[in-house]
């Protein structure tokens, strides 16, 4: 079964690594932040005579000294004031830096390959040129790494709801001397980047859309879209609906086109048409299999049809798709991962959740279905990872008070008999119900002394069941009695919860070590009418993350900026690399 969007990201190590740096830092003087870098062991005077820890400490203690023997060591990058194999290495690495999405320029990648060059070929340099030299080179690639490895800016700085964790800043001079331990520097860097396949697959759909820039297949734009033929009884009618043709161009089968040629040129490019496919006279089927294929890797109704979003989509240049492929392997960087047996995964832009499960040191997706998240325009679903703990059969659905103000309130106005028909009453303070309609309890509620809440029962909100992972954000997943929005291709309209399609599905996943739990008293607890809530004897990880570009099946599949988090993801990249070309690193003037 194919793994999907979030396989298990393995923990950085190498084995040839120096271990003692991963159990104790240097002293202060040796980083740059050393509030970061305090020995979690280092509570007191260490002595190899203590009864309860002397052994290992002292152990400790020595093993201490020789790591912090290490950065007073010169980087293997020049011998004898010439640069080694190494050397070398690393600037071939920096200057390869776009294939993993980052900006060579970021770490003086230009400068240090001359410097580096031209030392190799001059004059050997001076001691003191030398160690500039070496001290540019290891902090290019400490950034390079830091960048590779946790990513490049802080998501929180980028999203206003953002509640998952920072991402894990592994110190810069630890990961180069993991990399320098590698058998070679290329293995070492490529093993700072993210150790999962979907990483390793967007590396390869980059180069992919990187290689068809300069495709002549997008040298000119696609003319504009036929109108579709009318056949009409009055000039009258011709005339309204010629308008409406206007307004609505589209290319169905038959019909002629200027932009055949440029269109199939760009399928088989894309490799969503053979490379031996004819340009037909008119819009044919076989082309018309290319577009439904071309439709569902960009989110779109695969009917075939050419309208105007399909039109856009098929504009949008392959340099826009690249920065939407690198834009995703930076959130990569970020996006925790398995931290458990099982995780359940939100993918808002897809509309989508899976679930996972770790076997046998392999990460197999054991559950894949729609959801329904909150609307792009007013009621953004957030990001975040907790826990899932409860879940809540035949639920209540307690009115958030913002949804009461705005919506159910005004509606209850106009409408009293709503009130009965959907289940309505009233929880005062002391927590008294109230199932009669009244105004001074409207009233109560906008003051915030009372609240609405929906019974369980067919019309409720939340379904008949609720899947509960506590959270500031008051999230959470359920079912939902409107099953007919999981069709759309678009589904953006909750006030920001997630409606999942199976929701006895979810609950065998979540439930399923629980030999209490068969489905049978999973279906009869959602249909009691009487609400119940269980505590999970296994809490199960949420991520509710944020992908634009997924590989499913070997294809790569791009889907629409929902909430608009890629532009401003954009923005801050091209801020900071503005920043950096400011001030770039130092690398010395080596003369010929």
């Amino acid at each position: 079964m194919r793994q999907g969007l979030f396989p298990q990201r393995k923990a950085f190590a190498i084995a040839a690594a120096p271990a003692p740096r991963c159990l104790m830092h240097c002293p202060s003087s040796q980083f740059s932040d050393s509030s970061r870098r305090k020995s979690l062991f280092c509570k007191g005077p260490v002595s190899r005579h203590d009864g309860r820890h002397g052994g290992w400490q002292f152990a400790l203690l020595a093993l201490w000294l020789w790591a912090c023997s290490l950065p007073t060591q010169a980087a293997p990058w020049l011998t004898e004031g010439r640069p080694t194999a190494r050397a070398h290495e690393a600037v071939e690495i920096l200057a390869d830096a776009a294939s993993e999405g980052l900006e060579p320029e970021d770490y003086s990648a230009t400068a240090l390959a001359q410097a580096i060059s031209t030392a190799a070929q001059g004059v050997v340099l001076h001691e003191a040129t030398a160690r500039q030299l070496e001290d540019a080179l290891s902090a290019a690639l400490q950034r390079y790494l830091s960048d590779l490895h946790s990513g490049r800016v802080d998501p929180r700085a980028v999203h206003q709801d953002y509640s998952l964790p920072a991402p894990t800043r592994t110190d810069p001079a630890q990961l180069l001397q993991q990399a320098l331990a590698a058998p070679s520097l290329h293995a070492g860097v490529r093993a700072a980047a993210p150790q999962l396949p979907q990483y390793a697959q967007l590396r390869s759909a980059l180069a992919q859309y990187r290689a068809l820039g300069a495709h002549p297949a997008w040298a000119a734009p696609l003319p504009p879209l036929p109108a579709p033929a009318t056949s009409t009884p009055s000039k009258t009618a011709a005339k309204a609906a010629a308008r409406k043709a206007s307004r609505n161009p589209k290319l169905d089968l038959g019909q002629e086109w200027a932009g055949l040629p440029l269109l199939v040129q760009r399928l088989v490019a894309l490799g969503d048409l053979p490379p031996d496919t004819a340009v037909p006279a008119r819009y044919d089927e076989s082309v018309q299999n290319g577009i439904k294929l071309f439709q569902e890797r960009h989110a779109l109704e695969p009917d075939g049809v050419i309208g105007q979003a399909t039109l856009a989509a098929l504009d949008v240049p392959p340099a826009a798709r690249a920065q939407q492929i690198a834009l995703t392997m930076e959130r990569l960087r970020w996006t925790p991962l398995l931290r458990g047996p099982r995780m359940i995964v939100i993918n808002v832009p897809e509309f989508m959740l899976r679930a996972y499960e770790q076997q046998n040191d392999r990460i197999v997706l054991r559950l894949r279905m729609k959801v329904i998240v909150g609307k792009a325009l007013d009621t953004r679903t957030p990001l975040f990872d907790e826990d899932m703990r409860f879940i809540e059969f035949s639920p209540y659905w307690n009115i958030p008070p913002s949804i009461a103000r705005s919506e159910t309130i005004p509606r209850l106005r106009r409408d009293p008999g709503y009130f009965a028909r959907e289940g309505f009453e009233f929880v005062d303070a002391q927590g008294r119900v109230h199932t009669a309609l009244a105004p001074a309890y409207l009233d109560a509620v906008l003051r915030g002394q009372m609240r609405i809440r929906q019974r369980p029962g067919p019309r409720n909100a939340l379904g008949d069941i609720k899947f509960i992972f506590p959270n500031n954000s008051n999230i959470y997943l359920h079912h939902t009695p409107a099953t007919q929005l999981f069709a759309r291709p678009r589904r953006d309209f909750s006030h920001g919860c997630i409606r999942v399609e199976d929701p006895v599905a979810l609950a065998r996943f979540v439930l399923q070590n629980d030999p209490a739990w068969p489905e049978e008293r999973i279906r009869e607890a959602m249909a009691a009418g009487k609400s119940s809530t269980i505590r999970l004897a296994e809490p199960i990880p949420v991520v509710i993350a944020y992908i634009t570009t997924v590989i499913q099946q070997g294809k790569v599949y791009f889907l629409a900026d929902l909430y608009g988090h890629d532009r401003l993801l954009a923005q801050a990249l091209r801020a900071q690399t503005e920043q950096r070309r400011a001030a770039p690193l130092p690398v010395p003037h080596i003369a010929p």
